[in-house]
């Protein structure tokens, strides 16, 4: 399962820039990968592991902007195209499975 979290926010002031690069860090703290700018994921184990880290995220919100989430299976992850300008690269792969006993 995949958590993936996309941004709106602003960087007009000071306080501005620096509350977008203390959520930008959180978010690269708490495992998330930038797929593209103010776009993030991060695979997730469980559903409950993915609400875990939306409490996170909830609780790190800047005061100013927009911070959607959106969560998909790794099926959905691995069925994204991903287009570079004329020249066509391979879908990132989701991460194996590992099972704790």
């Amino acid at each position: 399962m995949w958590l993936m979290v996309m941004f709106d926010l602003p960087t007009d002031t000071k306080a501005a820039r620096k509350a977008y690069q203390e959520f930008r860090g959180f978010l690269l703290e708490d495992g998330f990968s930038m797929l593209q700018y103010s776009v993030y994921a991060r695979h997730c184990p469980s559903s409950e592991n993915a609400e875990v880290h939306e409490k996170r995220i909830n609780a790190a919100l800047p005061p100013d902007g927009e911070v959607r989430l959106l969560l998909f299976t790794d099926k959905q992850f691995s069925r994204m195209k991903i287009f570079y300008g004329k020249v066509r690269k391979a879908t990132e792969k989701a991460p194996e499975q590992i099972t704790l006993f």
